[in-house]
Formats: C-alpha cells, structure tokens, sequence
C-alpha cells in the first residue's frame, strides 16, 4: 500500500474528471495513490473511475457510494478506508482539479516539519503566485474565513481550499469516527474536532496545522459551488458553533 492515499470525491463527473494529471502524478512518485469515491452519481461516474482505475492498479482505486451522501460523507468514507489499508498520509483533493495533483508535493513538504500533522491549502493571491478567483468568491470567502476563525478560536486564511493533507494517527482517526453534522462547512468541522479532541483522544496542538499557500489554483467552469452553495456553507456555520461549543464543554467535563 503506498504511504500517501489522496481521496477524489466525485459527484456527477463523468464528463469533466480529468485522469491526465492523476495518472501522471502516480507515475511520478511510487509512494502515492488515489482513492475516487463516487458519490452515489446520477451519470456514468461509477464505470469512468472503474476505467481510470483499471489504468493503474493499486495505484488508482474507486469506492462506490449509493445512495449520494454529500462530499462531506465522501470524504470520510475515503479517508477512513485510505486509513484502514494502512496509508500513513491521507488526504483530498476537489474533482474539478482547481489545485492541480502536482502541488500536493508542497503540502508534502510541510507535513516534513518537526511536528507538523496537518497541512491545508490556502489560496492566496500575491505577487508570483497563479490564483485566478472571481471577486464574489473571493470577497465571501473573506467573510466565512473570519466567522470560521471565530468558531475555531485560529486564525486560518482559507478554510475551503479543496486540497488537504493528514499524518495517520488517534486525533485523525477520532475526527473521522462519526459523520460530520455539515454538508457544506465540513472543512470547518474537521479542523474543529482536531483542534477540540474528545475525552478519550487529546486535540492537536494549533502548531501542528499549518496552512500552506499554493502557487497555482484556478476557478474551473462547472464547479458544484455556486452563490447558492456559499450561502448554505455560511447557514451551516451555525451548526459547526453549536457542535464545537458542546465539545469544548465535554472536553472540559472530563
């Protein structure tokens, strides 16, 4: 089993997925490999992941999930299932590839710190750097990463940055355990179950997430997350804040 597992959630992708950079990425480090979860797809999803996977065995893989279940559920179902085939590293990338494969080596890069066991994306537009973002995107996502911040008690840039990667261990697993209560501000809730811990597993310090900015990542025709969509995820802050008071109360119980 290679040591890093990346999960692609997709949900109706038969026509936009674009195997070229998965499959170059894997032939480009023998330690990787890629987990497509369909996500209970009303197209033909299902049998295109089977064909990218029979490309590369044991280097691609698809899980199918019926019925749809959000990319939240996505998400842990893969990771959860990367974690139980023994990767040491797991993490996700969003489908419509707006943070090409390629620049999971940076995040890479940053989990190689001492004490490092989280390393997220963060796009951010500066000098040098190919972020291409509509301004309501960008000016949104602004807004949501301050709330997000003031429930997570961490200032974090970009929460929402589809490219994420995680060292194996108790905290990881136990943030995996039970299903996320969001559809739409999951990355806000993970962040928070690491952060908080349970009673039975300690949090992560807030050293050992560390927010990585990614030299190139583009708005993609086609993405599921429309105005609609942002304002689901800025309602679904306000079920994050309810379960990560309760948490920071149960840790405290105990």
């Amino acid at each position: 089993m290679p040591r890093l597992t990346v999960v692609v959630p997709c949900y109706n992708e038969a026509e936009r997925l674009d195997a070229g950079p998965l499959l170059a990425y894997v032939d480009s480090r023998p330690d990787a490999s890629f987990l497509l979860v369909n996500d209970g797809s009303k197209d033909a999803t299902g049998e295109a992941l089977e064909r990218i996977a029979a490309e590369r065995p044991g280097r691609i893989r698809a899980l199918q999930l019926t019925p749809n279940r959000g990319k939240a559920e996505a998400v842990r179902e893969g990771l959860r299932a990367a974690l139980a085939a023994g990767a040491e590293i797991v993490g996700f990338l969003d489908a419509d590839l707006s943070t090409p494969p390629a620049e999971i080596d940076d995040l890479l890069a940053a989990l190689g710190r001492p004490g490092v066991q989280v390393a997220i994306g963060a796009r951010i537009g500066m000098l040098g750097y190919d972020i291409e973002r509509s301004a309501v995107r960008h000016y949104l996502g602004r807004v949501f990463a301050t709330a997000a911040s003031m429930i997570l008690k961490a200032r974090v840039y970009d929460t929402q940055c589809g490219a994420k990667l995680f060292r194996a261990g108790p905290a990881l697993a136990e943030a995996l355990a039970t299903p996320f209560l969001s559809r739409w501000a999951f990355d806000v809730e993970f962040l928070g179950r690491l952060l908080i811990g349970t009673p039975a597993v300690a949090a992560l310090p807030l050293k050992a997430i560390v927010e990585v900015p990614l030299p190139v990542w583009h708005d993609v025709k086609g993405s599921k997350l429309g105005i609609g969509g942002m304002a689901r995820t800025l309602r679904d802050l306000a079920i994050v804040a309810t379960d990560m008071t309760a948490r920071r109360r149960a840790t405290k119980i105990a």
